[in-house]
């Protein structure tokens, strides 16, 4: 079994990807810095797969690293080959991800996702490891003007952190075009994932105030915040509010696994790929839809859009379903269920919360 090292595995979407591919029987080396993720997931890791295979242990390794650390990172590559079992290929999560922070201290997102990315390539290159899933993002996107958003759409990001992600997919092509023998890279244009595992184990929970819609709305249901922030009631959509597509974060999960098993399956290959359900949500339809199915109330303001926010994102995911045999099959309905029990088990984890 090949061994992958997944970075950021210990946040939002990489503990899910880890959590479906322990599943799978795969062997991983997890390596993150926790700046947004909290050690207390891997505990919840832990609880979960002691169920599935008393013996996963032995499949999985988790390493505090920043991946601007060179050195760190070179001896994780390094040592593994001295286990007897080298890292073939890489998920790469780690890098920071708000829009709205980033157009704030735009320094930290070029420094943390630009830098830190060149790094592990430069790592990855001197192991002879050519495989890698970027976790990249719709934000590369521009306006979609009512549009589904296909892989060919105008790039033009709209933010420092959208750019980043922009430049780092432009460095793994030139990797490509380098050697195009053995390189095999996907970048995946995700939407906007939400929801949890459905053990209600593992969720989204950030550090401090939110920067994503779904926790904050999960948070004020459950009461740590009084109200949503609903950013801007004067969107050119059918009630004012953006328009996102969102999906469950095992859907996105699963199209990771999908997305490493066609790298494996080619030569050497460069894809960029929308992983998303091509189904828009206005924010007052998932608050709507997460007050029915759960049976609470999000109270909720208008304040002023955000600086580098669009209107309307929604995925043409068409090219994914078509190479990766992967779909999405989980609604809005089941992602808002999900969060929710996640939500209320996650006092469970003893993190603490920046008040409103």
């Amino acid at each position: 079994m090949n061994r992958i090292l997944i970075t950021g595995g210990a946040g939002f979407i990489g503990s899910h990807t880890a959590s479906l591919l322990l599943e799978k029987g795969f062997d991983l080396i997890i390596v993150d810095s926790f700046v947004n993720s909290s050690k207390l997931f891997l505990e919840k890791i832990f609880t979960l797969f002691k169920k599935i295979d008393e013996k996963y242990e032995e499949r999985i390794k988790f390493i505090e690293c920043d991946i601007r650390n060179f050195n760190k990172l070179n001896n994780v590559f390094q040592e593994s080959i001295n286990e007897g079992k080298p890292i073939n290929s890489v998920i790469h999560f780690a890098g920071l991800k708000s829009v709205s922070e980033s157009v704030e201290y735009p320094l930290q997102y070029w420094d943390a996702n630009v830098n830190g990315s060149i790094n592990l390539f430069k790592v990855m290159a001197i192991h002879n490891c050519k495989t890698i899933v970027f976790s990249s993002s719709a934000t590369v996107y521009g306006t979609s003007d009512n549009k589904l958003l296909t892989e060919d759409a105008e790039i033009k990001p709209k933010n420092p952190y959208g750019e980043s992600k922009l430049i780092i997919e432009k460095i793994l092509n030139s990797l490509y075009i380098s050697d195009k023998e053995n390189w095999k890279i996907a970048n995946l244009r995700y939407f906007n994932p939400i929801g949890a595992h459905e053990s209600g184990l593992i969720g989204e929970c950030p550090n401090g105030v939110p920067s994503n819609l779904f926790p904050f709305i999960t948070q004020v249901a459950i009461g740590k915040r009084s109200f949503l922030k609903v950013y801007g009631r004067d969107w050119p959509t059918k009630d004012g509010t953006a328009i996102r597509d969102y999906i469950h974060v095992m859907d996105l999960a699963e199209g990771h696994l999908s997305a490493l098993n066609y790298l494996e399956s080619q030569d050497g290959i460069f894809t960029n790929l929308n992983l998303g359900t091509s189904k828009g949500t206005t924010v007052l339809e998932l608050v709507r839809t997460f007050e029915k199915v759960n049976n609470c109330k999000i109270p909720f303001d208008y304040v002023d859009r955000r600086p580098g926010d669009v209107a309307i994102s929604v995925a043409d995911n068409k090219k994914a379903i078509n190479i990766l045999n992967w779909k999405p099959h989980r609604n809005i309905e089941r992602m808002c269920i999900d969060g929710w029990f996640w939500e209320k088990n996650v006092n469970d984890l003893k993190l603490t919360f920046d008040k409103f």
